[in-house]
């Protein structure tokens, strides 16, 4: 074919209700629609009118598109693109029919119940495959990006009534071709921050690893690990406290499980995984040695006893 191609097209979307709002932007469930009677359920993701006018927020929410858009992975929202409405621009991505982590935990919370250690290393060990995907990303050239996460949350942490654990909001990701200045400016939730992202230093995929370390920890504990008290006195829980053995508050964690958990939160980033994959390798031995362990399937049906109310049938 001579010549490039180009399709030239306008997106109309339906905004059908609003899922959450966050510091940064608004997330809708919307329908897509498009010729002869064409329909698809996605998400859009909009910049608040105070974030709009901010350059800062604006090429923050730019570089999420453009960083996102060719991590395609199971574990990872897909984004499929970015457009622009009047003055300010949105984000259209995979609608994910499911609950976020804290909304698993809390659920678990009010009913006074536990999760089972599989599960939270099967929850776990997914958000894993997607950081070792979003870490290793080269480019079209083959050069690494340094893609680093920065916020890895429950609110973060999707979970489809299908059963599949999905990483989400890339929207203070940095990576090498996209560097966020880091030492002036505290980026990511503070109860969920490494130690180095505490201190106001320079991270990498160590510093993920170590967020979903305090969410796999809280996860079968269903306590805060450094509190949501003034930030502050997290910061400094985060930087100078150890952490106390989760056996001492949920002693049916198996001894490996435990040995996992330390591994993933040493303060000393060096002793921490150096790699999410090392990390994977450690939680599926544990799940599948011994033959058959949990799958998607199996999260699935648990989500429905669950969330009973929420999940389509």
């Amino acid at each position: 074919m001579d010549g490039i191609l180009e399709i030239k097209d306008f997106n109309r979307f339906q905004l059908v209700r609003k899922i959450a709002s966050g510091g940064m932007g608004t997330v809708y469930e919307a329908v897509q629609l498009g010729a002869e009677g064409f329909k698809k359920t996605m998400a859009i993701k909009t910049l608040i009118d105070d974030a709009a006018v901010d350059r800062e927020f604006v090429e923050m929410f730019i570089g999420e598109a453009k960083l996102v858009a060719d991590l395609v992975h199971e574990n990872i929202a897909q984004v499929y693109q970015l457009g622009k409405y009047q003055n300010s621009f949105y984000i259209a991505m995979e609608y994910i029919h499911g609950v976020n982590l804290q909304e698993f935990h809390d659920r678990h919370l009010y009913k006074s119940l536990t999760i089972p250690v599989d599960l939270g290393c099967f929850i776990i060990s997914r958000v894993c495959r997607a950081l070792a995907y979003a870490h290793g990303k080269k480019d079209k050239n083959g050069q690494l990006l340094g893609i680093v996460h920065r916020d890895v949350s429950p609110k973060n942490i999707m979970i489809s009534f299908e059963g599949v654990v999905k990483l989400t909001d890339f929207g203070i990701a940095k990576a090498r071709n996209l560097m966020n200045k880091e030492g002036d400016v505290l980026y990511g939730k503070v109860p969920y921050m490494s130690p180095e992202q505490a201190a106001f230093q320079e991270t990498d995929a160590r510093s993920d690893i170590f967020s979903l370390g305090i969410c796999f920890y809280e996860l079968l504990t269903g306590d805060m690990l450094f509190g949501d008290e003034e930030t502050i006195i997290t910061m400094h829980k985060i930087t100078k406290e150890d952490v106390p053995p989760i056996r001492k508050k949920r002693p049916d964690v198996p001894q490996k499980v435990e040995e996992i958990l330390q591994k993933a939160l040493y303060r000393d980033k060096n002793l921490r995984y150096q790699k999410a994959q090392d990390m994977i390798f450690d939680l599926e031995h544990f799940m599948y040695d011994r033959g058959y362990g949990p799958t998607n399937l199996r999260l699935q049906e648990y989500l429905k006893q669950m969330f009973p109310e929420k999940v389509r049938y």
